[in-house]
């Protein structure tokens, strides 16, 4: 039974959405990040940057324990632990690490940025209405979807013709693409994507987990742990 340390966010719903589509059976273990458990000492024992999600692993490499944090690193060990979801050649392996990477570096923190512009900074105190910092992180997440468009043009999933953690890494954030102020009428092919791994089964599973405590950071108690730390 693997320990999963979650809070739903789209980093979050990569993990939940793996064991999900895995069929790992998990123990769910909550990190709410707006009252800092994030900062927990035996929390950073398995996460030391301070961010979940993580996990623990009873039967880890050689039947050993193992933790793992950073979400694309539980996608990857997840995925060669079961041997799903990763393509089956190494031309496959390739291009799914390159559009896993490409959501790591590029969509997660882009989308983020963007969210926190356009929608939680204009309401700090006092508030950080910034439209450079707006108009950059939006235009800079159209530029990214317009890259998934164009590579959706060409294969059914991001890595080719099979669903991969490469999919699971960027459907949480792209599926929030209304907060980050973008339009679908251009991007057909990402629509199409969107609809077809939103109806799976395991998506739908991994992002219900525990949805009911999904707020917006109005908190201002909240908003001084997450934003000012």
């Amino acid at each position: 039974m693997i320990d999963l340390y979650f809070w739903p966010t789209p980093n979050g719903w990569k993990a939940s959405i793996a064991l999900e589509e895995m069929g790992l059976p998990y123990t769910t273990h909550l990190i709410n990040i707006g009252k800092g458990d994030q900062f927990d000492p035996e929390f950073l024992k398995i996460a030391p940057n301070n961010r979940m999600p993580a996990i623990v692993d009873p039967d880890g490499p050689d039947g050993a324990p193992i933790s793992v944090f950073e979400s694309g690193a539980i996608l990857m060990y997840l995925a060669r632990k079961t041997g799903r979801f990763y393509g089956k050649t190494e031309r496959d392996r390739i291009a799914v690490e390159e559009w896993l990477m490409w959501q790591m570096g590029g969509v997660g923190p882009m989308a983020g940025q963007a969210h926190h512009f356009l929608k939680y900074a204009p309401n700090l105190e006092p508030p950080q209405d910034l439209p450079y910092a707006k108009d950059r992180y939006r235009a800079e997440v159209g530029r990214l979807y317009g890259v998934l468009d164009r590579r959706l043009a060409e294969n059914e999933y991001v890595a080719g013709d099979f669903y991969s953690i490469a999919d699971m890494s960027i459907w949480g954030w792209a599926s929030l693409w209304e907060g980050q102020q973008q339009v679908l009428e251009d991007k057909p092919n990402f629509t199409r994507w969107l609809e077809t791994v939103s109806a799976r089964p395991g998506v739908q599973a991994g992002r219900a987990l525990h949805a009911e405590l999904r707020g917006d950071h109005s908190d201002k108690r909240a908003q001084g742990v997450l934003f000012k730390r």
